[in-house]
């Protein structure tokens, strides 16, 4: 077949003129109707609560990875009064912005958030809100009650408030839910024509990898990170990265297993699945990039007992992020180096 060299237009260029806009105002980009303005309240739901605001937050926190990215892509980076918890390193046309705000690796307590006095907290994972997490700042209508408005990306959806991973509904994993986050938070941040500007990039994106894997066979796809007692983690089928694997024409080959995003499996059941392709899932720092997943490629390729895998047998093994297997505006992104590496015939990086 002849190799098809996609020259992916990035979402940063737009990204780019979308945060020098908002650098200049927080009020002057509001395009029209629904979104929010002074003295006018907007409201959208998220999770199945009101979200509601009388005016554009000005104190946004932003906690995780894709929520990071996501506050950078619509152009707020100077309402950001804080951030936490990257996976890895921001994409590149992030970098400039995310040095300009403060960087805590850790989510803060309740304590320490509330000591930030956001009027409005961005989560990329439902953790952070939920009643049984370690890490949490508190439940959402705790929170609102203080005055703070919350949003969990919608792929992470839980049935209800204070609720985790266990409640997500497998029907919301969805990338269509991206772009519906996107379009809301831009109503209620006052920047919806920095949203649609990143909602059109994305879909651009997703339309041109449909195009160029669509009629390939689809090679199953495994998501391992080797544990320390010599177990397995496995992201299932609720994972946002099965979403992600579809769009480079893949298949997870754990999407029948629903129950958690992340499932602790034995080397027995990834020999009995069988993987085309395993990518591993490095986490989490700062700092990290595909450099620091080898570490991982090499203990699954050297484990004996997994010699016979065809992925080990065929050196299928490859370097992949956790940050990559997100709910968030790098999902375009993760889905084209899928694809380069399961389909290098018909799209490269």
């Amino acid at each position: 077949m002849t190799t098809r060299n996609f020259a992916y237009p990035k979402v940063g260029a737009l990204i780019a003129a979308a945060i020098t806009i908002a650098g200049c105002s927080t009020s002057d980009n509001n395009s029209g109707d629904g979104s929010a303005a002074a003295g006018e309240t907007t409201t959208r739901e998220n999770c199945g609560i009101d979200v509601a605001v009388t005016e554009p937050p000005q104190r946004i926190y932003a906690a995780y990875q894709p929520a990071i990215e996501v506050a950078h892509s619509l152009g707020v980076s100077d309402r950001l009064i804080g951030t936490a918890y990257l996976d890895a390193q921001v994409l590149p046309e992030y970098a400039d912005a995310q040095a300009t705000v403060d960087y805590v690796e850790s989510l803060p307590s309740r304590d320490e958030l509330l000591g930030e006095n956001p009027d409005f907290v961005l989560s990329g994972f439902n953790g952070v809100f939920s009643e049984t997490a370690s890490s949490s700042v508190g439940t959402r209508a705790s929170l609102s009650a203080l005055g703070v408005q919350t949003w969990i990306l919608s792929p992470l959806c839980p049935s209800a408030d204070g609720l985790a991973d266990a409640a997500i509904d497998p029907a919301s994993v969805r990338i269509e839910n991206i772009y519906s986050d996107l379009r809301d938070l831009g109503a209620l941040w006052d920047v919806e024509e920095n949203a649609e500007a990143v909602i059109a990039e994305l879909t651009a994106r997703f339309e041109a990898l449909a195009n160029a894997v669509g009629d390939a066979e689809k090679p199953r796809i495994a998501v391992v990170t080797p544990r320390a007692d010599g177990t397995l983690s496995i992201a299932s089928g609720t994972d946002f990265v099965t979403q992600i694997i579809n769009a480079a024409g893949g298949v997870n080959v754990f999407e029948d297993l629903t129950e958690l995003r992340n499932i602790q499996i034995s080397e027995e059941e990834l020999i009995q699945r069988n993987p085309d392709i395993i990518l591993t899932s490095k986490c989490c720092d700062a700092s990290y990039t595909d450099d620091d997943a080898l570490p991982d490629v090499e203990t699954i390729r050297t484990n004996p007992a997994l010699a016979n895998i065809d992925a080990v047998r065929n050196n299928q093994v490859y370097p992949f992020l956790f940050a990559d297997r997100a709910a968030g505006v790098r999902a375009a992104h993760a889905a084209e180096k899928i694809a380069a590496l399961i389909h290098p015939d018909l799209v490269s990086e």
